[in-house]
């Protein structure tokens, strides 16, 4: 082999390098954002309001858009106190992870869901989710999401 040969192979290598890094990169942000989410849903589920609580900002916001199309702001701070009215298991929200986008210390998430109340189907929608990373850990800044009871597919388990 010679020297210029030696070069390009050099190249091509740090190149595939560089590529692979920064694809595992995004994976594991991917896959931190969505442990977050993911732990939200089993701590309601588990009416574990410590974790939920671990998973917002202490500048969260929380909001619903109505039928009439306005957005109503709800208190994270009574959404999280209001789990220790349901038992084990009486929450089931089950969603997809339809999108997902990063960029730095924000994500973009956004997730189909189907709400299950003491087993039975209640309603479904959408939540989208902004994550920001503080002191390296992702947390949920502003969620808003749809609910409605018709054209719903049940999302199973």
């Amino acid at each position: 082999m010679n020297i210029n040969s030696l070069n390009m192979t050099n190249r091509i290598l740090f190149t595939l390098i560089l590529i692979n890094s920064f694809c595992f990169g995004q994976t594991s942000d991917e896959n931190s954002v969505k442990e977050v989410i993911n732990s939200l849903f089993t701590a309601m589920k588990n009416t574990d309001s410590e974790t939920v609580q671990a998973l917002f900002t202490d500048q969260a916001i929380l909001q619903t858009i109505t039928k009439d199309g306005n957005a109503k702001t709800e208190d994270v701070k009574e959404f999280i106190s209001s789990f220790s009215k349901f038992s084990k298991n009486d929450l089931d929200e089950r969603i997809i992870f339809a999108n997902i986008s990063i960029d730095g210390d924000l994500a973009s998430v956004f997730t189909p869901y189907s709400f299950y109340f003491k087993g039975k189907f209640s309603h479904c929608g959408a939540n989208s989710f902004q994550l920001i990373r503080q002191n390296g850990r992702w947390k949920i800044h502003y969620l808003i999401d749809t609910r409605r009871k018709e054209n719903c597919k049940e999302i199973l388990k």
